[in-house]
């Protein structure tokens, strides 16, 4: 797993020579949530894709 600052490094490579400050936050916060998402399918399991389709279909027959 890469350290924070590893990530930022590469995110700013990555990124356009005339990108402004917001777009770089917007990245940063975009890593921060796909990160939080990883962490919390790790600790509490996932849902398969089949279980959801089976839900909707039980909720729009309701």
């Amino acid at each position: 797993m890469q350290t924070a600052v590893s990530e930022v490094k590469e995110l700013l490579n990555r990124l356009p020579e005339e990108s402004s400050y917001e777009d770089i936050q917007y990245h940063l916060y975009v890593i921060a949530k796909i990160q939080q998402g990883l962490v919390r399918a790790e600790s509490e399991g996932v849902v398969a894709h089949e279980e959801v389709e089976k839900q909707f279909q039980e909720w729009l027959n309701d």
